[in-house]
């Protein structure tokens, strides 16, 4: 399955140190061109070689950027190429973005978030749970603004998994 990222759910990933793992999902995970360009390929371009795939709007789905940015004034353009990309794809979008994610939902694409991602990892079993734990704190220390109750209760839920299986 393909995904379709914005930004700074690849900066989450990154903050928490869970790149490596990240891009041995058993899905590719892609960006549009523009918002690589213009938001990742100077601090991120090593994402590329992680695994990080590089796809372009067709003249049709720029439109659709351009309209959704009309329709929807609140998450930036690159935000919007991403949905844009998403719907050009018909696949999931991943992003932290609130006015995103509402955007994403009326135009009915599936959305999910970084602590999806990280259930992901742990279900896949590409990361194990103290590593979950490890990445969220870095992510907390560096400000990223997840809904830090729901990866509690994933923690909370795979601590219990782990318990049950003693």
């Amino acid at each position: 399955m393909l995904l379709i990222s914005d930004a700074n759910i690849l900066i989450d990933i990154e903050n928490g140190l869970l790149t490596p793992a990240v891009f041995r999902l058993s899905s590719e995970i892609a960006v549009p061109d523009i918002l690589f360009e213009l938001e990742l390929r100077e601090r991120y371009s090593h994402l590329l070689d992680a695994g990080l795939k590089i796809k372009s709007l067709t003249p049709e789905s720029v439109k659709k950027t351009e309209s959704l940015t009309a329709q929807y004034p609140r998450p930036s353009m690159m935000d919007h190429s991403a949905l844009a990309l998403a719907i050009q794809e018909q696949c999931p979008l991943l992003t932290g973005d609130k006015d995103l994610r509402i955007a994403a939902k009326k135009e009915n694409v599936e959305v999910h978030g970084t602590i999806w991602i990280v259930e992901q990892l742990l279900n896949q079993k590409l990361i194990q749970l103290h590593r979950a734990k490890d990445g969220f704190d870095i992510m907390k220390a560096k400000g990223s603004r997840l809904p830090w109750t729901d990866a509690d209760k994933l923690i909370n839920k795979w601590e219990l998994i782990a318990s049950n299986n003693e």
